[in-house]
């Protein structure tokens, strides 16, 4: 095989293209998960605004949590602002003058 050939399969196999594939496939991974994280959030923040008052320490501590996993997977993805998710999901303070405390105890690794 001379170069010539070695360049003319080169062509023909388009590496490019096989990158780009794999790029689009991350890309859809991604937005699937940070879908499924805003999902869990807003479940959460259901849950808890639904509780009875007396009954809404494990509620919030749920949303905390699922607040927080929800702008980790944002950060991860690139998004560093929160601001307009907190507004249009309407998270109260309540929940986010929690995040980042030990995750509730159901959550926990049992030993």
């Amino acid at each position: 095989m001379t170069l010539r050939d070695s360049l003319d399969l080169i062509r023909v196999v388009r590496p490019e293209a096989g990158q780009a594939g794999l790029e689009n496939e991350i890309q859809h991974e991604q937005a699937s998960s940070l879908h499924a994280a805003e999902q869990k959030a807003i479940a959460a923040l259901a849950r808890w605004r639904k509780a009875a008052e007396a009954e809404r320490a494990e509620p919030l501590k749920a949303a905390r949590y699922a607040v927080w996993a929800y702008f980790v997977q944002r950060e991860l993805i690139g998004f560093r602002r929160h601001a307009d998710v907190i507004r249009d999901l309407d998270i109260p303070p309540t929940v986010l003058n929690g995040l980042g405390e030990a995750p509730p105890v159901w959550l926990r690794r049992r030993r």
